[in-house]
């Protein structure tokens, strides 16, 4: 089963994208609006994870080069699956002093749990990156394919365990995918995060993950990791060598015979009932982040789609992916009753 961003097509977007037009704030070189106190910058996940340290390197970035006069701080707010920063922002409305990370789980959370909560309640600003999946193995493990490993899921007893990221988000719907695809089963074990989910492979307390490169890449260097595919249409395009292959040559996981596709939004979004200007501000200082060397650093090292979007183009792929995370969640069977 194969899925791509560009199966399911919005039917709803007339008015709200005719409104970010009238707007026209991605456009505009210069926002007439400053923050005049501290940002907090709200991660909905925990501590260690690829949303927190891309959130910290954002702050650190605007610090380091003073890209605006105010200070940000960095809040990890995790519980309920993100539905804590979520509703926090939600009930924030026209409060320009913060900004939240988002990644699927603005999709999944809602789903998940019944939380009163749509990415709709907040204001898009960008899209600063996709973050790709990696099936993970421990080094010393015997497996170095995907259909190595995925042949023997199918005749272990008692069942392998996948590690992830949460219940009912991005890593256990990939999973699910693996499943329905491969013709298999995994016990799925759910951690708090992604840095915690590598640690736990590295321990081999679980027999597999598909963390996001960044969140495994330093186990990788380590030599206690092994890379089997990557859920993405095609490779990373990253030549340097992190051990004893580059990133670039990871087969996709499609060329491994498991016809998945999966990649996470990192995306920045505001408080709804902001201003215009306000949201150009943020749009602006996104940008010159994008620009310094140190994002390219982690962008390259980390081995990002650096796919950048704001405006209606970044509504449309949004109100997409709610669409197809709904059919994904229903197809798994993750919906709150």
């Amino acid at each position: 089963m194969k899925l791509s961003f560009s199966d399911f097509a919005p039917k709803r977007l007339a008015g709200f994208l005719g409104a970010l037009l009238l707007c026209g704030y991605a456009s505009m070189s210069q926002a007439a609006w400053q923050p005049t106190k501290t940002v907090e910058f709200i991660v909905p996940a925990g501590t260690g994870g690829g949303a927190d340290q891309m959130a910290r390197l954002i702050q650190g970035i605007i610090t380091k080069n003073k890209l605006m006069s105010s200070s940000m701080v960095v809040v990890n707010k995790g519980g309920g699956a993100g539905a804590e920063g979520f509703l926090d922002v939600k009930n924030s409305k026209g409060e320009p002093h913060k900004i939240i990370i988002t990644l699927s789980n603005m999709f999944t959370t809602p789903l998940a749990t019944g939380v009163p909560f749509s990415w709709k309640d907040m204001t898009p600003v960008a899209m600063m990156a996709l973050d790709e999946f990696v099936l993970w193995v421990n080094a010393e493990s015997p497996y170095k394919t995907a259909q190595d490993y995925l042949s023997a899921v199918k005749t272990a007893n008692p069942r392998m365990k996948m590690g992830g990221t949460g219940s009912k988000q991005e890593d256990q719907i990939i999973t699910a995918l693996i499943e329905k695809s491969a013709s298999t089963k995994f016990i799925y074990v759910p951690y708090k995060g992604g840095g915690e989910v590598a640690v736990q492979l590295v321990g081999q307390h679980i027999h597999s993950t598909v963390n996001n490169p960044i969140e495994a890449v330093a186990q990788w260097r380590g030599g206690k990791l092994r890379p089997l595919c990557v859920f993405d249409g095609k490779r990373m395009p990253y030549k340097e060598k992190v051990a004893d292959i580059a990133w670039g040559d990871i087969p996709t996981c499609k060329e491994s015979g498991l016809d998945v596709e999966y990649l996470m939004l990192r995306g920045i979004f505001m408080a709804p009932g902001v201003t215009a200007d306000q949201t150009a501000f943020y749009v602006d200082l996104m940008q010159k982040v994008r620009a310094t060397p140190e994002w390219k650093k982690f962008m390259d090292e980390g081995a990002f789609n650096q796919t950048f979007m704001t405006g209606t183009d970044f509504v449309r792929w949004v109100t997409n992916e709610d669409v197809r995370h709904r059919l994904l969640m229903q197809e798994a069977g993750f919906i709150a009753k």
